[in-house]
């Protein structure tokens, strides 16, 4: 067969030890689960995040959303088993491998994709699962065709985090103001670009050996994208902590107004990583920088200040 002349790359890895049951775990990708930790924000930006039915309900849309993830994980890898062999650091990722078969693996998300939206629309208010059922259906399509599609790509894993961010506030009844989203929104996407410009640097000239839709793209595109939205982040952010909503400023300091600073040092120094082209997943580029991971956390402490009024 022609087009499978050079099988050398397509040859599965050899499986991890753990068999089956561990496969499907780590298809699911336990790593990306903090992603889901988003459905907070929006209680905690309202101050509105410690309490037992507030935990609860939040605990309960995070299983929600990670069983979703994982059923288009699931899905995603299946489909792209063949293709993923071909892959320097894909062809381990177990269905992949051939520690997971690919019928068994459309079967178990298959199966998650359907229960999720169920539990929902039982445990949790209409909206939320009107929500997660729109998210898990657009996950779907895009990893049927809308990753292919120029722009469209970038759109939807960014709405994707912006969902989860939604999520928290419909679950609780809590206003979205669209400082919020703005911010949210335009985040996610500087992060999503940032990570596919970094993949576009690691991988040039590196046939079969990164996202097809990435040759679609180039690098110098990209760099706008992710400077655009970390641009529009920014402003959106310090809009926000320069209006003062009518509420009396009674706090020992302007901690809003002192959060920005936090704020822009964070986004310039991920954006180090990104014009690196070391911007991958979201979650290893801040665990691994002690110095952002420090800037976060002033970021989060003033930011609960001013959200408490302290």
């Amino acid at each position: 067969m022609p087009d499978r002349a050079p099988g050398r790359g397509r040859e599965p890895a050899p499986p991890r030890a753990g068999g089956v049951p561990a496969g499907l775990l780590r298809t699911a990708r336990p790593r990306q689960w903090v992603k889901n930790v988003l459905v907070a924000a929006a209680p905690a930006a309202a101050g509105e995040l410690f309490s037992g039915h507030v935990l609860g309900r939040l605990a309960l849309v995070f299983v929600l959303f990670t069983a979703c993830a994982a059923a288009v994980y699931l899905v995603n890898d299946a489909r792209d088993a063949e293709a993923d062999r071909a892959h320097p650091v894909k062809r381990h990722r177990p269905v992949a491998a051939g520690q997971v078969p690919v019928p068994l693996a459309y079967a178990v998300g298959g199966t998650l994709a359907v229960l999720a939206p169920a539990a929902a629309a039982r445990l949790c208010p209409p909206p939320v699962a009107v929500l997660l059922t729109a998210y898990l259906v657009m996950q779907l399509a895009y990893c049927v065709s809308l990753k292919n599609v120029l722009v469209v790509d970038l759109a939807v894993v960014t709405t994707g985090f912006l969902m989860r961010a939604i999520a928290g506030g419909l679950a609780l009844g809590i206003p979205l103001s669209r400082w919020f989203l703005i911010t949210t929104g335009f985040g996610a996407l500087f992060m999503v670009a940032a990570k596919r410009y970094s993949e576009a640097v690691q991988m040039a000239g590196k046939a079969g050996a990164t996202r097809a839709l990435l040759t679609e793209y180039t690098t110098g595109y990209l760099r706008f994208v992710w400077q655009l939205a970390a641009s529009v982040a920014v402003l959106g952010y310090c809009l926000w902590a320069l209006e003062e909503g009518g509420v009396p400023h009674a706090s020992l300091l302007p901690w809003r107004q002192l959060s920005m600073v936090a704020f822009v040092l964070a986004v310039l120094r991920y954006a180090v990583f990104a014009d690196r082209g070391t911007a991958g997943e979201p979650e290893d580029v801040v665990l691994r920088d002690r110095a952002l991971a420090l800037i976060g956390v002033v970021w989060m402490a003033m930011y609960g200040l001013a959200v408490a009024n302290w």
